[in-house]
């Protein structure tokens, strides 16, 4: 068959879309209610300083900025998965892509299985089969990937402006609970009661931390996205840089501000958490405001849960199928996957996707959460491992730039903190895996050196390193230029896939007008132009 746009997907993303895209990605079930799981093993504390280590400090804004100047320079499909391809070792991009690939399509029935769980928190749906929920969910995600990118994106800029409306809305009324202003809550001011004794900042202490540090890791996943629409975007020199200063500074505020009233307002130890039935009758967000004696408002932001969800869900259909369509396009995959079509959709690899998400059903046998549990143990760890490879791969890129004696002026978008950040970021991440092996041996409560538990929890390294040697020893035989451990430095590509030629930059260099001495206002609306 003649493919009339072989390999090569539509630019149909907005500057909108780009940056809610980002938002979608991370504002979800992560925040929402496994945020009350950190809470009751770290503390109120522990889960503020992990998460602002995480997000605001260290990984999140180093890994976006670095992802972002190597978008900007290589707006190619499959975005950080071929730049650790190119920059580090197909072998390891092989395994990192293939493992992200995996992570994203068992996530979508998990997604959807956790929708219809979500959906059981208004009585009178506890009788109907779930299969009533999961065949409506799918057709809504087959509809909207019969649209496109450019349907993938619409959704998401109306799902996460919804969200971003929760949270605002949230952090209202979080101080307003606090300070004692809701006439049905008999608690009065609150301040900071649930810091000090007879309760505590930090629970099982060190041990505690850990599980909060590795929780916030995992809940800012999805702003890497960013990275995999860069393909796809009009504008991917004005749209990411924006996106990855912008979204980054307005999930921060979100995640960090609501958690810190979250932690001010919700006992750590509250007989909440322990409600039965739906998962989202234990999001501490819900809690809060059962706490506050609030009528309505918890079954509000419980529909605000299951928009999150299905975001998520939507998410999982585009971080899976660019990632499959890229690899295959670039032999790592079956050729099948590299078919796109006239509308610019990769037809074969969406299929697939949804294909998956049929295992939803699975959830519906007696067995079936322990299924499930198995299935997300494989790419539990994968995200830690992209993120370690991204900042890997911007380390690799900049000594090959410089070896091939070009200059930083050369790129059009440099990140903030430059290759040092790239450095903390790897460092960051690699004590965040020690940290997750330390809790699978160790978790809070037991019971210690558990294998189930333990791979449970690790399964995905042991699966990432199987995936690598696949690819290394079927290089050794079928592809000689991919033996080595390392692509050395004078064998890395940093021409193809350029957006814009080398040449063309040194001669639209010459024309700028220098560039204006910083002064504190200018500096000040910088600031808030980030962030606003």
């Amino acid at each position: 068959m003649v493919q009339p746009q072989e390999n090569k997907l539509h630019q149909d993303l907005k500057g909108r879309h780009m940056q809610m895209i980002a938002i979608g990605g991370a504002i979800g079930a992560g925040l929402f209610v496994s945020s009350g799981g950190a809470f009751q093993t770290g503390g109120p504390a522990s889960v503020l300083l992990g998460f602002m280590i995480i997000g605001t400090c260290i990984q999140f804004y180093l890994v976006m900025q670095a992802l972002a100047e190597l978008a900007v320079m290589y707006p190619i499909n499959g975005a950080f998965t071929m730049y650790i391809v190119r920059f580090v070792d197909p072998s390891w991009g092989f395994a990192c892509g293939w493992q992200y690939a995996i992570s994203w399509l068992t996530v979508l029935p998990f997604e959807i299985s956790a929708a219809c769980n979500i959906i059981h928190y208004w009585p009178g749906s506890e009788g109907i089969n779930n299969s009533a929920w999961i065949v409506p969910l799918l057709v809504a995600l087959i509809v909207i990937q019969f649209f496109g990118v450019r349907g993938y994106g619409e959704v998401e800029f109306v799902l996460s402006i919804m969200k971003i409306i929760a949270c605002m809305g949230f952090m209202v009324l979080g101080i307003i609970i606090n300070c004692g202003g809701v006439p049905t809550d008999n608690r009065g001011y609150i301040g900071t009661r649930y810091w000090h004794s007879p309760y505590s900042a930090f629970l099982n202490g060190f041990h505690g931390f850990c599980t909060v540090f590795v929780t916030a890791a995992f809940a800012y996943t999805g702003t890497e996205l960013t990275g995999l629409a860069a393909a796809e975007s009009a504008d991917p020199e004005k749209e990411i840089p924006k996106a990855s200063k912008q979204v980054v500074w307005r999930i921060a505020i979100f995640y960090i501000v609501n958690l810190f009233l979250i932690g001010l307002i919700v006992p750590a130890n509250s007989e909440l958490y322990k409600q039965e039935g739906s998962t989202s009758r234990q999001s501490p967000f819900v809690i809060a405001i059962q706490l506050a004696g609030i009528k309505v408002l918890p079954s509000i932001f419980n529909a605000v849960i299951l928009i999150s969800v299905m975001s998520v869900a939507n998410s999982c259909t585009f971080g899976s199928t660019r990632t499959m369509q890229a690899l295959a396009a670039n032999g790592m995959g079956p050729k099948l996957f590299t078919y796109i079509d006239k509308k610019g959709r990769p037809v074969s690899v969406i299929v697939l996707q949804l294909l998956f998400g049929c295992l939803a059903f699975v959830n519906l046998a007696p067995d079936g959460g322990e299924i499930f549990t198995w299935l997300l143990s494989l790419s539990g760890l994968s995200i830690l491992f992209i993120y370690a490879s991204i900042s890997l791969a911007h380390i690799r890129f900049r000594n090959a730039w410089k070896h091939n004696g070009h200059s930083l002026d050369e790129i059009p978008f440099k990140a903030k903190f430059g290759v040092y950040g790239s450095y903390v970021c790897l460092i960051i991440n690699i004590l965040a895996l020690v940290a997750q092996f330390y809790v699978a041996l160790y978790p809070v409560g037991g019971p210690y050196l558990g294998a189930a538990n333990f791979f449970k929890s690790y399964l995905a390294g042991p699966f990432l390193v199987f995936l690598y040697f696949i690819w290394k020893v079927y290089s050794w035989f079928k592809k000689p230029s991919d033996r080595p451990f390392f692509v050395a430095l004078d064998k890395i590509d940093i021409l193809t896939g350029l957006r814009v030629s080398i040449e063309d930059r040194r001669a639209s260099m010459v024309d700028l007008p220098p560039p204006k001495p910083m002064t504190l206002q200018r500096r000040v609306r910088r600031i808030l132009g980030n962030i606003i």
